[in-house]
């Protein structure tokens, strides 16, 4: 149950590819994981989580979607909306290490279920609170974050068992190509149901729905239990070299060390905690311009004398459905683009993955920043280099989270998952909406 640096002392029989290199693993301890279900039940099983994971991030980025609105209902300053997000991250964050514990440990799809049921009926619930109950709003967003949590630490290890390695990295970039998908569809949803209804509030009970029918399909169509692929695993460092041997068959499904040794092994493993650290800086940019972008490309066009300033409940929701469609465009694109540069570089260089993903948020970052100050003067500009920043974003998502999968061995995935949402969303996006709210 313990991290070894040793090496097996088995001829090398069989190569299997694990990330940026490849390692030898004795044939005899190959299990096949997906041996026993025909494959196309699994991927039926990763469209059903995809589904769910678009769910999830639509609800995310509803209130920024329609922030200018909540704002002037709850008669809220900067600062305050800032902090909406803030409670949710937080709540987010803090319940993600609770749920990677119960998801090592214990049946993923009850957890999974519970979560989308929770989740779905308190954003429907949050749709019927009256401006003078603004706490409660508050309230429900965290509430919304706790439920998430128990979705976004755990999916994705149900994907890593379902698929051997060639095909993992594939599913797992489908899988993420939902987060920019989802939130982009969420700032189009909440600017579209305002702009037809003309009260914000619809913009809450559509999910719910979606939701509805996201627990329906995973009860039928996911299995009870998946097997978790604990055999044969040899995790490596992002610089190539086998950190973990093989667990042996026969392995006992249920993770037999405690969570603080767990913690304590991961603090250890230094792969996990510099790509961990470069996910938060990514964080904290997402989390500042998910949530200020559509108002702040609204005030510049006051500035610019293009709009006149919103004095009414309902207003111009157009910068949320180009915002949103800039995010689903770019989302797709560079996912895509991050997880086939991966495949394709790692054949020639070991650390291929942190290389893309250092220059991808280094180009990410200069785009922002221009996009930043021509926004005074040309709007048009300024949603050009948003594009191009978060196309670059955009290219991380899948291949971090296959670092991680490739450098903690499988039966602390969930915990790693949990710890790395923990850390990042703390030092992240946890405080940059409420940050640039103060500021402004």
């Amino acid at each position: 149950a313990h991290e070894n640096t040793s090496f097996q002392s088995q001829p090398p029989l069989e190569e299997q590819s694990y990330g940026a290199t490849a390692a030898h693993v004795g044939q005899g301890a190959f299990v096949s994981v997906s041996g026993n279900r025909p494959a196309e039940r699994d991927y039926l099983i990763a469209a059903v989580l995809c589904y769910a994971n678009l769910i999830n991030f639509m609800d995310w980025f509803i209130v920024p979607g329609i922030l200018l609105e909540i704002q002037q209902y709850f008669k809220l300053s900067d600062g305050d909306t800032g902090l909406l997000q803030t409670v949710f991250i937080l709540c987010y964050m803090l319940a993600a290490p609770i749920f990677g514990y119960l998801g090592d440990r214990y049946n993923r799809k009850i957890i999974l279920g519970a979560g989308i049921f929770f989740w779905s009926g308190v954003t429907l619930g949050s749709s019927f609170i009256s401006e003078s109950y603004y706490w409660m709003f508050f309230l429900s967003r965290g509430l919304v974050g706790i439920g998430t949590a128990s979705y976004s630490t755990i999916a994705p290890t149900i994907i890593a068992d379902l698929f051997e390695e060639g095909k993992r990295t594939t599913m797992l970039s489908i899988f993420y190509i939902f987060i920019p998908v989802g939130s982009g569809l969420g700032y189009v949803l909440a600017a579209g149901m305002a702009d037809v209804t003309g009260d914000w509030h619809w913009a809450f009970r559509i999910t719910p729905c979606m939701g509805g029918l996201a627990l329906v399909l995973l009860i039928l169509l996911v299995p009870h239990r998946i097997q978790r692929r604990t055999a044969a695993h040899r995790a490596l460092s992002i610089s190539g070299t086998i950190r973990v041997a093989a667990e042996k068959p026969g392995v006992q499904r249920t993770a037999k060390t405690t969570w603080c040794q767990d913690v304590i092994s991961l603090a250890k493993n230094w792969s996990f905690v510099w790509s961990s650290l470069g996910l938060t800086a990514m964080a904290f940019v997402t989390g500042a311009l998910g949530m200020w972008v559509p108002l702040f490309l609204y005030r510049a066009q006051v500035v610019q004398g293009i709009v006149s300033p919103c004095l009414q409940e309902s207003c111009d929701s157009s910068n949320s459905l180009i915002f949103g469609g800039i995010t689903i465009g770019t989302g797709i694109l560079g996912v895509i683009a991050g997880a086939e540069a991966a495949r394709r570089l790692r054949k020639t260089n070991n650390k291929a993955d942190p290389l893309i993903c250092a220059a991808s948020m280094f180009i990410s970052a200069l785009c922002v920043y221009i996009a930043l100050m021509v926004a005074q003067t040309n709007i048009l500009s300024t949603f050009i280099f948003i594009a191009f920043g978060e196309l670059f974003l955009s290219v991380n998502w899948a291949v971090v989270t296959d670092i991680l999968l490739y450098v903690v061995t499988p039966r602390r995935q969930s915990t790693a998952i949990a710890l790395q949402i923990l850390v990042s969303h703390l030092l992240g996006d946890a405080g940059s909406p409420y940050l640039i709210g103060i500021v402004s």
